[in-house]
């Protein structure tokens, strides 16, 4: 080899390194957001800490992170070997989701160390972390995290609860479902556990959303509050011991736990740690961040069989059919009426809820005998309808491979997984695991029962839904106390923020204030009419329930007629306004048609929506009647132009809603 070029291989390799080299003498850097609104301050004295500024003003103070592995090695400790950073521009094509393209464009920087990584993203809208194991091989073993969030005031937060629990322990096992207490940080219960997402109304209007996302082998995270400002990530260790338990036996009771809180991989990443920041609340319900950070799915496999849609849903109506020459129940006759009404109105699935298993057997190839599948698969074929099948989460993890193996051969489209009520590290096994052999046969997957979204669903899309909201079903048992309609004015700015939701809306019996009462077989909504239509706009659910009965559906033809019409997912979404726990209004495209949706809470509420972003257009609009206040079902129906300025007045009675299909 030449003098000359040695030299050039060495100014090269100078050229390379001498920017790593200083930056890693370095012991703090600062990332910003594309825009440069969003400032992450980074520090690296043997301990990592972070914070978060949004136009200068602080809304995530120093906070500190790390990892402790079982060896001793702590993730987040030590000299830092090198920095890296770089800048992402791109769109990227959704598959069933609120938007066709979304827009991922975000600045990083990677702290390396020894045998880990930190990466760090800046968005226009949030902050994200995670740690990254760099081991070639082997596996490691989580003894605990560190998740530290420090805010500079003592801020209102909108706070989900764990239900139910004197212990964490026993904390860890819930259903993720629960009513929002608006307090102060200081506020929070030191002896419970919150679940994601959470929002903290910063200052001037600006809010903070905790959330994660590509949450894999992993547990989930909740936060826990210290009579302070802060709050400390909380995580499940790994179950030793489990037994089948619970409901119908269906679920895996832990009897005892390891002192760790996974053994996995090395050379992984772990979730991203997000912190969103939204200057306008209306945009939390507008949010990609959980979706952008989960993995992508495999660019190679076939996704196009996934197919969304609505379903005539059996359980929350409790099969509840009159004006029929058959008894209704889980029998043959009721699923064909279910599916006749799908066929009727253009609903592309029936659900068969639980029952129709034996039950307490956890055994989905026990069928009850009034109920022949392969026969009501061939009907439903003959018209156009899907089924899809309810069950258990130990019932599935029984035979995963088996379960889905033989029921897509039967011609079934997918399964509504319930009762996993933890986020442990085996129960997120078991969830990737029921994704992944779904698609291998091309089923769909509704997890009931679960934690909210957490980048999976953009993993395998054939994730259609997620439960994790204290949705209609609270109807059919809640106190009479429960405040369902401030409930619906609260979710989308932060439990939807993380991504879609089965909430099962439909209720065609409505009720004013009070007048509403704990039902099972045939339950009411809170709430007007219009209240029930809109939600079809509002919430985002690839999978949508029409929860009442089809007799109840087929005597209010002109509504049933409208939400039986609702795509599912969408080419845009725009938030049009709102304010959390008192009004929402969004609009969503699907091709040249626009469906504009709108809530309040209990105040009657007159409102001006700017829908000059949509141009020209026909509206078909569904509005609270003039006795809604005392008659919760009157509505009506009207049919105008959009204003050539797009400004639309719309009135809304106590506990009502709006919505239109504006067709260009």
């Amino acid at each position: 080899m030449s003098y000359k070029l040695k030299y050039l291989i060495c100014a090269i390799l100078m050229a390379v390194c001498l920017p790593v080299v200083s930056s890693a003498a370095k012991k703090a850097w600062t990332l910003t957001s594309p825009d440069g609104r969003i400032s992450a301050e980074i520090k690296a004295d043997g301990k990592v800490s972070y914070s978060v500024t949004f136009d200068g003003k602080t809304v995530l103070a120093p906070s500190e992170i790390a990892m402790k592995i079982s060896d001793g090695n702590v993730f987040g400790e030590g000299k830092v070997k090198g920095v890296k950073s770089g800048e992402v521009s791109e769109t990227i094509p959704a598959v069933a989701y609120k938007k066709a393209l979304v827009d991922n464009a975000y600045k990083w920087l990677t702290l390396e160390f020894k045998d880990h990584s930190i990466e760090f993203r800046a968005y226009d809208n949030g902050v994200a972390y995670r740690f990254v194991s760099t081991a070639k091989k082997g596996s490691l073993e989580v003894k605990s995290e560190k998740a530290e969030f420090n805010f500079p005031q003592d801020w209102m937060s909108w706070v989900p609860y764990v239900r139910d629990g004197e212990t964490f322990e026993k904390q860890f096992t819930n259903s993720f479902e629960n009513y929002y207490e608006h307090i102060n940080l200081s506020a929070w219960d030191t002896k419970r556990l919150v679940f994601l997402p959470v929002v903290v109304d910063a200052f001037d209007g600006v809010k903070v959303m905790i959330t994660e996302s590509d949450l894999r082998d992993y547990p989930g995270l909740y936060l826990n509050g210290h009579g302070g400002k802060s709050l400390t990530g909380v995580n499940a260790t790994v179950p030793d011991k489990t037994e089948i338990g619970g409901h119908n036996m269906l679920q895996g009771v832990v009897k005892s736990r390891h002192d760790y809180i996974a053994k996995t991989d090395a050379g992984r990443g772990f979730p991203w740690r997000i912190v969103g920041v939204f200057e306008e609340e209306k945009n939390l319900v507008n949010s990609d961040l959980t979706w952008l950070l989960g993995a992508p799915a495999d660019k190679n496999a076939d996704w196009s069989w996934i197919k969304p849609g609505k379903v005539a849903w059996d359980w929350w109506n409790d099969w509840n059919l009159y004006g029929v020459d058959f008894e209704a129940g889980i029998n043959n006759d009721t699923y064909k009426y279910y599916i006749d009404f799908a066929s009727r109105h253009g609903i592309e699935y029936v659900i068969l809820d639980e029952g129709w298993a034996v039950n307490k057997k956890t055994d989905l190839f026990q069928i009850i005998p009034e109920i022949d599948l392969k026969e009501l698969v061939a009907y439903a074929k003959t018209k156009n309808v899907g089924l899809i099948l309810w069950a258990g989460y130990k019932a599935v993890d029984k035979d995963i491979e088996g379960v889905f193996k033989h029921y897509s051969k039967m011609g079934i489209k997918g399964f509504k997984v319930d009762f996993m009520d933890r986020d442990d590290q085996l129960v997120m096994r078991f969830y990737e695991n029921v994704a992944k052999t779904a698609a291998k046969y091309h089923m769909l997957v509704d997890f009931h029962g679960a934690f909210k979204p957490s980048g999976l669903e953009r993993t395998y899309p054939n994730i259609i839904n997620y439960e994790g909201v204290a949705g209609l079903e609270q109807m059919k048992w809640g106190a009479k106390e429960y405040d369902q309609v401030t409930y619906d004015v609260i979710i989308p700015f932060v439990r939807m923020a993380a991504g879609r939701m089965d909430y099962t809306q439909g209720a065609m019996i409505n009720c004013t204030k009070g007048k509403a009462y704990p039902n099972n077989s045939t339950p009411m909504s809170q709430g007007t009419r219009c209240r029930q239509l809109a939600e079809y706009a509002i919430f985002e659910a690839p999978l949508t329930m029409l929860c009442d009965s089809p007799s109840n559906y087929m005597a209010e033809a002109e509504c049933t007629d409208f939400i039986s019409a609702f795509p599912t997912t969408w080419d845009e979404t725009v938030p049009v306004c709102g304010k959390i726990g008192e009004y929402v209004a969004i609009a969503r495209r699907k091709g040249n048609d626009w469906y504009v949706g709108a809530l309040t809470g209990w105040d009657a509420r007159d409102l001006v929506l700017d829908l000059g972003f949509i141009g020209r257009g026909k509206m078909t609009i569904f509005q609270d009647g003039v006795n809604a206040h005392r008659a919760a079902r009157d509505y009506k129906k009207v049919s105008k132009d959009l204003p050539v300025d797009g400004k639309v007045q719309i009135h809304m009675a106590p506990g009502g809603g709006w919505v239109a299909k504006i067709s260009k």
